[in-house]
């Protein structure tokens, strides 16, 4: 007869924080947590389980609320340019420091990138999460809404050449007229 191993209390806490994620995780269940049971060790799990419930807990809040206070943005047209390249890298380290990475800015200017950030991305309603682990990544070009850029700069040389097979219009490969060095994390 083959003997159990005693439980250690590193497993019966990891066992017990299971048990407490998914109690807390039972108004949101869905088929993705019903997948898990059993396919990878507990701890992973429970971390999938932390995130799952970090989300659904999470607050929708316009950008420019996640700041303290509120983060208003002179309107473009009261900025020279000098002042506005200022104000626009204050701005991007400071959505940076809230775990908001900014991508495919290279094709903008800096007064179309501010631009961008006053009207599109500060007053986005998006789920605030807190922790390390969670970045909001923002693409400054949409590959299906704006192709072409998207094509000239940003493209794969696999992606144009797909394109290209399909018998598609690709536009020459271009280097961004406006190249950055954001603070950014890996996706």
């Amino acid at each position: 007869m083959a003997q159990r191993q005693p439980t250690q209390p590193d497993e019966v806490e990891t066992l017990l924080r299971n048990a407490r994620l998914r109690d807390e995780l039972e108004p949101f269940m869905d088929e993705s947590i019903l997948r898990l049971n059993g396919c990878v060790p507990t701890a992973v799990e429970n971390a999938y389980l932390a995130s799952m419930l970090a989300w659904e807990k999470a607050p929708v809040l316009p950008i420019s609320q996640w700041f303290e206070p509120e983060l208003r943005l002179p309107p473009p047209e009261s900025l020279d340019d000098a002042r506005l390249h200022e104000v626009l890298w204050d701005t991007i380290q400071k959505l940076f420091d809230r775990r908001i990475a900014l991508h495919h800015t290279d094709h903008l200017s800096d007064r179309q990138l501010y631009c961008i950030i006053c009207r599109d991305i500060l007053p986005s309603q998006e789920k605030k999460l807190d922790g390390e682990d969670f970045f909001l990544h923002w693409e400054c070009v949409d590959p299906e809404r704006d192709r072409e850029t998207w094509l000239r700069y940003y493209a794969t040389p696999e992606e144009r050449q797909m394109l290209a097979d399909e018998g598609q219009w690709v536009p020459p490969l271009e280097a961004p007229p406006y190249p950055r060095q954001l603070p950014g994390r890996p996706l």
